[in-house]
């Protein structure tokens, strides 16, 4: 689509103008003052955990059920759409552009990571056990299962459901409607919750592009001997920002659709050769191992708050921030999968969002999180003694042990680059639609002062404190987003209770 309206011609000012200068006012300041940003990123993130940990767990546990009950209600059968009208996207392209704007980087990031620094430092038990391999692939399950899927599905069948059913703007304060009305929604309190909705996502997609470009940077560092370090991630974080911008440029249709189905596809192939070269009894023994155990202990691990200080700071480094890192990606993930979703119907949506990406993120998880611990447990192959060293080079210090490790290096790689794209694509997509009263084909400036100001926002948390700024970034940003996640929650009920009257 052609652009020709000028920059401000569609445009929410007060929106784009606080956003954009409260991020800009961030920026300056962390990279003019990184140690004390640094100091402060770490006292609020122990703040938030410390006193508001079990928040997280009791809010992102109950927003999973709200998803499961409303799927499985008389609810499910109204349509994200008028009556009669069909999906705009066929239902394999669908999964591929939620499971790549929902999951991304992360899930190459910590497939291996994850699971391996479970092992030698479990929640509970004797470290570097049979007991600690099983209690690490079950955790890994859990943090990448169905709890970040319910906060996507939750938020995505709100904003789809007041976009493409009552005809409201593309806006996270539409789906308030029920409870501020008309004048509410476009008073003080809805903006506040939008440019709320912008500042969180930012956050929660500058985590990813961080996580993304320090594991680039191992991978090139693996494959070609490429020097790591801050200024390469820098680097890699300013190219991969013209590359996601450029994509974001061209649209759904060819940017994001076109890159979601070859990651996918390098994803399966990469499975595949993973499956047939590694063990490939002990993983699918594992995977069904680890599945049957994640089910007997959701209930528990949902809740466990480590009250009585089992292992001090582990719930607040790992559940809570995953938690809180799910809830940041809420706004833009729920608003991008809201956008491709028209013309489905309420179960059919929540369904295909909280089953397929979870056995997709299963299979990943389960294959390259037992490869590894395979090597470790039964033959000694130092794979957790790496990561201990550097968390990004977990999956490439996996592949040395494998047939054809530099191609797979080399693929890998790829794909985290392409998930970088996809991810910051949609973020930038979805946040030049919050700044534009909810336009669905926001101008082409709008994108690209998003996709920069994204870009920045990634790199000033890297200088200031690396992975433990971009996680405090997270945590913070999210927890006062998920009170109004409660509101959704409120508010679709009592919508749906009217359309069924």
């Amino acid at each position: 689509m052609t652009d020709k309206r000028s920059f401000f011609s569609k445009i929410d000012r007060p929106i784009f103008s606080i956003s954009t200068a409260i991020m800009l006012i961030f920026v300056v300041w962390t990279l003019l003052q990184p140690k004390l940003a640094s100091n402060t990123f770490s006292l609020v993130q122990k703040f938030i955990t410390d006193n508001f940990g079990w928040c997280y767990l009791i809010g992102v546990t109950f927003f999973l059920f709200f998803s499961v009950f409303i799927a499985l209600s008389k609810y499910g059968r109204i349509i994200l759409g008028k009556d009669g009208e069909k999906p705009e996207y066929s239902t394999v392209s669908w999964f591929a552009m939620l499971f790549a704007a929902g999951m991304g980087i992360g899930l190459v990031f910590w497939g291996v990571a994850e699971p391996m620094t479970h092992y030698t430092n479990p929640p509970f038990g004797r470290p570097s056990s049979i007991e600690s391999a099983q209690i690490a692939m079950r955790y890994t399950f859990f943090h990448w299962g169905l709890h970040p899927w319910g906060i996507y599905g939750m938020v995505g069948l709100s904003m789809a459901y007041f976009q493409f059913r009552k005809g409201l703007p593309a806006l996270v304060s539409s789906t308030l409607y029920p409870l501020l009305g008309k004048k509410g929604i476009n008073s003080w309190i809805g903006k506040a919750v939008d440019i709320l909705a912008i500042f969180v996502t930012i956050f929660g997609v500058a985590t990813s592009l961080g996580l993304g470009a320090l594991q680039i940077s191992t991978g090139l560092n693996y494959a070609y001997g490429l020097p790591t370090g801050t200024m390469s991630t820098v680097i890699i974080v300013v190219v991969i920002t013209v590359l996601f911008i450029i994509s974001a440029v061209t649209g759904i249709e060819r940017g994001i659709k076109y890159l979601s189905n070859t990651n996918m596809l390098l994803l399966f192939l990469i499975l595949m050769f993973m499956l047939i070269v590694g063990p490939t009894r002990f993983i699918l023994n594992g995977i069904t191992e680890t599945v049957g155990s994640y089910v007997h202990n959701i209930i528990q691990m949902s809740f466990w708050a480590d009250s009585y200080k089992t292992k001090p700071g582990w719930v607040g480094g790992w559940t809570i921030f995953y938690w809180a890192w799910w809830v940041a990606w809420g706004p833009f993930v729920g608003a991008f999968i809201a956008r491709i979703s028209r013309g489905r119907s309420v179960r059919e949506f929540l369904l295909g969002v909280l089953i397929a990406p979870t056995l997709m993120s299963f299979m990943w998880m389960g294959v390259m999180g037992n490869s590894a611990l395979y090597i470790d447990v039964f033959q000694g192959g130092g794979i957790a003694t790496q990561v201990a060293k550097d968390i990004s080079t977990a999956i490439f210090a996996m592949f040395q042990h494998y047939p054809l490790s530099g191609i797979l290096t080399v693929l890998t790689t790829l794909i985290i680059a392409i998930f970088f794209i996809t991810s910051a694509d949609s973020a930038t997509f979805v946040m030049a639609m919050f700044t534009s009263g909810g336009d669905l084909n926001p101008s082409t400036e709008l994108k690209i002062t998003w996709g920069l100001i994204e870009g920045a926002v990634a790199i000033a948390l890297l200088i200031a404190g690396g992975l433990g700024a971009l996680q405090t970034a997270s945590i913070a940003s999210a927890f006062p987003f998920m009170f109004v996640m409660f509101a959704m929650c409120v508010s679709l009920i009592k919508a749906f209770k009217g359309e069924l009257k």
